[in-house]
C-alpha cells in the first residue's frame, strides 16, 4: 500500500496560534532543510503576512508553497531578536536569506607581551596570544602598509623570535635605520619599551600625543647638548607631522565605516571604507549571496547585523539607505560593543563626499565583478546544468526584432561566449517584403538569412540560440531550422514575466516544450538577461540608425539638384540633418558643390 501523500501546511491555522511578542521565526521544507530565518516585532502579524495574504509576489509564494514546517522562537525585545537572526543565519545559511559570504578573518597587527623587546607584527586568526591587537584592518594590504610606517617611525622589531633569539650581529633593517637591533643590545630595553609605548598611543589613534612628547625629549637632548639625539628626534617628529597630513582625512571621525549597496543582474556588492582615528584604512567590497530579488535596504540591513555581529564597531555608520530597523539595530551594535552607535543616512558635507566615494566604489565593483571571467564561467555552468546539455555551451546567440508601428524593421544577432561578448560576431538584418508589424515574418526572415550561410557549410553554429518572444517565435526558428536543414542546435524562447519583471521570465525548451521558471537568484537566467538584453539594445540602435537614415535621405531626397554624393557631402559637414537645417543660406554654400541657387532650394524645402 502506498502512504498518503504528506498534507499541506496550514499557514492560516498556525497563524492563529501565534502571539503578539516579538521573536525569530524559521520556515521548513518536507526534507526538513531550513529554507528562510526572519525576525518580527510581531510574530502574529509578521508571519501572517506570508499566508494571509490574497496574493504575493511570485519568487515569495514560491518559497511559501515549499514551507511544511515553521518553528517559533520567543524574545524578550526585537532587539534580541534581530541578534538571534543574525546568529541563526551565520550559522545555518538559510536557502533564500540574504547570506554574508566572508569566510576570511580580519588581519590585525599584533603587539607581543611578556618580553623584554616585543616585536610588531602580521596576524590573522585567532586572538589568544599575550599581547595586544590592533585592528581589524579590511586588507592585508592596509596592515604591510600600516607595519612598514611603523618601522620607519619607531623601528620596533618585526622578526620571528627565532630569528631574533639567534642573531649574532645586527641585521639589513638595522643597517637601512629600520630597527634599532635589540637583538644584539645596541638599545637599552628603557629606550626600547619608550618606542614601543610610542608605536601603541600611535597606533591607538595619539599620534598628535606622541608627537608632542617627542617634541619635548628633543628639546631636553638639546639643552643636555645631545645633539645626535636632538636631530634624530626632530626627523622622527617631522616625519610623523608629515604622515599625520597625509593620512588624517578632514572630516572623519575617529572611527567609522561608510558603507554603500549596489545591486544589478541579481549580484550585490557592497563597499565599505574604514575611518580608524581619523586614518583612511581603505576600501573593501563584499558580494553577499542574493537567492531572492532583494533591495539595497534589505541588504545593507542584514549585512551590518552579520558583519558587525562578532567584530568591533565603529562609533558612526555613514549609510546610503534608510534602514527600516535602523534605531533597533544601532541599540543592539551598541550593546554588542560597549559603547553609542550611531547610523547616520542623512549627512552633508565631508561625510556626504565619503558616501558619494563609496557608491561610486560599489558600482565599479560590481560592473567589474558582472564582467568577470569567474562570473561567467558559474554562469554558463549553471546554464549547461538547467539545460541539460551534454557540454559547456561554446557560443550562445540572440535574435530580437525592433521597428516602429511596423516600419524600418531590424533583426538584430549577437554572441556571447565564456568570455562574454563577441561583438566581432554581432549581425544585423534590414528586414523587407514583409506586412509591417509582422514580427513572425521578421524572425523568420532574419533566422533564414543567419542559418542559410551555416547549412552551406559557412561560419560557426551556436550551441545554444535564443529567441526573444514566446512560443509563436520559437515555432519560427524550429520552421527555419528544419526548412534548412540544420541540426544539433538547442532552441530556447525567452518569454517575459508577469508585469514584466526581471527574474521572472520563463524559458521555451523547443525541443520537449517544456517551460522552466529559474527565478531571479539563477546565475543561468542571469547570463540569458544580459544575452537577450544586449540583442534588444543592439537591435534598438540599429532601427534608429535606420530610421534616421531614412529621415535624412527623404527629406533631402525632395530637393532638386541634390544627388547622393552633395547629399553626403552635405550631411557630413553638418554632422547630420539636424545640423543641415539649422545652417543659412551662406553656410550651405560653403559645401562643395552647393551654389547659391541650390542652398536657397535646399533651405526653402527644409523650412516649408
Amino acid at each position: 500500500m502506498h502512504s498518503p501523500p504528506p498534507q499541506a501546511f496550514d499557514g492560516k491555522s498556525f497563524v492563529r496560534t501565534l502571539t503578539t511578542s516579538p521573536g525569530v521565526y524559521r520556515y521548513f521544507d518536507a526534507d526538513g532543510d531550513l529554507l528562510y530565518v526572519g525576525k518580527a516585532g510581531n510574530l502574529k502579524k509578521r508571519v501572517g503576512s506570508y499566508f494571509l495574504k490574497p496574493r504575493m509576489e511570485p519568487r515569495i509564494a514560491a518559497m511559501v508553497a515549499q514551507i511544511a514546517r515553521v518553528d517559533i522562537t520567543v524574545t524578550r525585545t526585537e532587539g534580541e531578536a534581530l541578534l538571534l537572526e543574525s546568529q541563526l543565519i551565520k550559522s545555518l545559511k538559510p536557502r533564500y536569506n540574504i547570506l554574508l559570504r566572508d569566510d576570511k578573518s580580519y588581519p590585525y597587527i599584533y603587539l607581543s607581551g611578556g618580553e623584554d623587546y616585543p616585536r610588531l607584527a602580521f596576524h590573522r586568526g585567532a586572538r589568544n596570544l599575550p599581547g595586544r591587537y590592533f585592528g581589524p584592518y579590511p586588507s592585508t594590504f592596509a596592515v604591510r602598509e600600516s607595519l612598514n610606517l611603523m618601522q620607519k617611525l619607531f623601528k620596533v622589531r618585526q622578526c620571528e623570535d627565532s630569528y631574533f633569539k639567534n642573531r649574532s650581529r645586527p641585521c639589513l633593517q638595522h643597517q637601512i635605520g629600520r630597527c634599532t637591533a635589540p637583538c644584539v643590545k645596541l638599545i637599552t630595553t628603557e629606550d626600547y619599551r619608550s618606542d614601543v609605548r610610542h608605536a601603541e598611543m600611535f597606533l591607538d589613534g595619539r599620534s598628535s600625543v606622541v608627537i608632542d612628547e617627542l617634541a619635548g625629549e628633543m628639546d631636553n637632548a638639546s639643552k643636555a647638548l645631545e645633539f645626535e639625539r636632538a636631530a634624530a628626534l626632530r626627523d622622527q617628529v617631522a616625519a610623523l607631522r608629515k604622515l599625520q597630513a597625509e593620512h588624517h582625512v578632514q572630516g572623519a571621525s575617529a572611527d567609522m565605516d561608510v558603507l554603500a549597496c549596489r545591486i544589478e543582474a541579481g549580484m550585490a556588492c557592497i563597499s565599505v571604507l574604514f575611518f580608524r582615528n581619523g586614518i583612511s584604512l581603505g576600501t573593501r567590497d563584499f558580494f553577499p549571496r542574493l537567492p531572492l530579488d532583494a533591495d539595497p535596504v534589505d541588504v545593507l540591513a542584514q549585512f551590518i547585523a552579520q558583519y558587525y555581529l562578532d567584530r568591533p564597531v565603529p562609533r558612526e555608520l555613514i549609510l546610503g539607505e534608510v534602514l527600516p530597523d535602523q534605531q533597533i539595530l544601532a541599540e543592539v551594535l551598541a550593546q554588542q560593543s560597549g559603547h553609542a552607535v550611531e547610523l547616520k543616512s542623512s549627512v552633508r558635507g565631508e561625510r556626504a563626499r565619503f558616501l558619494q566615494m563609496a557608491e561610486r566604489n560599489a558600482q565599479a565593483s560590481l560592473t567589474a565583478r558582472l564582467a568577470s571571467r569567474q562570473t561567467l564561467g558559474a554562469r554558463f555552468d549553471d546554464l549547461q546544468k538547467l539545460l541539460e546539455l551534454d557540454e559547456l555551451p561554446r557560443r550562445i546567440e540572440c535574435f530580437d526584432i525592433s521597428h516602429t508601428q511596423g516600419e524600418l524593421t531590424v533583426a538584430s544577432c549577437v554572441v556571447f561566449g565564456p568570455e562574454g561578448p563577441e561583438k566581432s560576431h554581432y549581425r544585423r538584418f534590414n528586414i523587407n517584403g514583409i506586412t509591417p508589424g509582422d514580427d513572425y515574418a521578421a524572425m523568420h526572415q532574419a533566422l533564414v538569412r543567419r542559418f542559410r550561410k551555416v547549412a552551406e557549410g559557412e561560419g560557426a553554429s551556436p550551441d545554444v540560440l535564443l529567441i526573444d518572444g514566446g512560443s509563436g517565435q520559437v515555432a519560427q526558428a524550429l520552421d527555419v531550422l528544419r526548412e534548412l536543414g540544420v541540426n544539433g542546435i538547442h532552441v530556447v524562447g525567452v518569454a517575459k514575466g508577469p508585469g514584466r519583471r526581471a527574474g521572472e521570465e520563463t524559458l521555451i525548451l523547443a525541443d520537449s516544450g517544456r517551460n522552466l521558471h529559474p527565478g531571479p537568484a539563477s546565475p543561468a537566467l542571469h547570463l540569458v538577461a544580459a544575452v537577450r538584453d544586449e540583442a534588444h539594445r543592439f537591435a534598438i540602435s540599429g532601427h534608429r540608425k535606420r530610421r534616421e537614415k531614412a529621415r535624412e535621405r527623404s527629406v533631402l531626397e525632395d530637393v532638386p539638384g541634390i544627388g547622393a554624393r552633395r547629399r553626403s557631402a552635405l550631411l557630413k559637414a553638418f554632422g547630420g540633418l539636424a545640423g543641415v537645417e539649422a545652417a543659412g543660406v551662406e553656410e550651405l554654400m560653403q559645401v562643395k558643390g552647393i551654389d547659391r541657387g541650390l542652398a536657397e532650394r535646399i533651405y526653402a524645402v527644409l523650412h516649408g
